[in-house]
């Protein structure tokens, strides 16, 4: 891959959707990662007058909202920090009490705060008259690795055809810092969480797979099935054909 010249048309591309959309700018959510950086990077080259970042901590790592505050500064993004931790607790003290496992206690809380996040993300773009622009890449897109209506609620995804490792190059290219290309891909989900050990296996197994095929019959079929279980994820509701 050209990395350059992929950042150049990326920007281009971004540009020319927003304006096909009779928008005049781009707002997305800064978490401090490396896809969020990339795409906030590639969108001030679109739109150098109008970008958005948003900061939007729900109890977050304060090493997150930093790394977000570092690219902002770095490539000039207007930012406006967005603390949803005292919505998130209220939302939490109202809703019903479905006493299930643990774990998908967790997941559903983990979810919210992708949601939560996607509404505040629409909001500003409602009233600036922007396009949401999304950072999902394609290595998480083929086994559902994101939040239906979360953070995959949004209008563009100019990440979606770049796998793990195409992006870590786009990092480097654009000069995003070190220390976040670096760190161990997470979503902030909570405390410890990391993408790779949610789903079992490594961004660079899981690459080559889909750029090659290749992966042991084992993990082969898990990727499979991940993928096969989030199809709905990936589509439009269905109607029925009658």
């Amino acid at each position: 891959m050209d990395a350059e010249l992929t950042a150049k048309r990326l920007a281009e591309w971004i540009r020319d959707k927003v304006l096909a959309a009779g928008c005049k700018g781009a707002v997305l959510g800064m978490s401090g990662g490396i896809d969020s950086s990339v795409a906030a990077a590639l969108c001030i080259r679109a739109f150098p007058e109008n970008t958005l970042g948003l900061l939007m901590p729900c109890h977050s790592n304060a090493e997150d909202k930093r790394h977000a505050a570092m690219v902002a500064q770095q490539f000039s993004i207007p930012t406006k920090l967005v603390v949803l931790d005292d919505i998130f607790d209220e939302y939490l003290k109202i809703l019903p009490d479905f006493k299930p496992e643990k774990s998908l206690t967790q997941l559903a809380q983990a979810n919210l705060k992708a949601r939560l996040r996607m509404i505040t993300l629409y909001y500003a773009a409602n009233q600036l008259k922007y396009l949401v622009v999304g950072s999902g890449n394609r290595s998480e897109m083929t086994v559902g690795y994101f939040t239906k209506h979360g953070d995959s609620g949004v209008d563009i995804l100019p990440l979606g055809n770049l796998v793990k490792k195409e992006v870590r190059e786009l990092a480097r290219s654009l000069k995003i810092p070190g220390e976040i290309i670096e760190k161990a891909p997470s979503a902030g989900l909570w405390a410890g969480q990391t993408d790779e050990g949610e789903m079992g296996f490594t961004y660079e197994t899981l690459d080559e797979y889909i750029l090659t095929g290749r992966a042991p019959e084992e993990l082969k079929k898990r990727i499979e099935g991940m993928r096969a279980a989030s199809t709905h994820k990936c589509t439009t509701p269905p109607i029925p054909d009658f």
